[in-house]
């Protein structure tokens, strides 16, 4: 289940959303003033969101050291959402 809760739960439940978010292994999600404004997650998370992007990015630049070919963004935008869609 989403947890949805106000920033001041930040400074004043501070032990109460770290249990949360590393016991459910789920993002806990802050308002202000009724507005989204932060997610909070664990390292283990984050790490796990963002392990191979680095190496992803390294692996463009290799690519386009190699080729002459570019594609404009649309190109690029297309062939993702008709990845999204199968």
């Amino acid at each position: 289940m989403m947890q949805i809760r106000p920033v001041s739960d930040l400074r004043n439940k501070y032990s109460e959303i770290e249990n949360v978010v590393i016991s459910t292994k789920s993002p806990v999600f802050l308002t202000k003033n009724g507005y989204g404004s932060m997610v909070l997650m664990s390292l283990q998370m984050y790490d796990a969101l963002t392990n191979n992007i680095e190496a992803k990015l390294d692996e463009a630049d290799i690519m386009a050291e190699e080729t002459s070919e570019r594609l404009s963004h649309e190109e690029v935008f297309s062939d993702l959402r008709r990845g999204i869609r199968k």
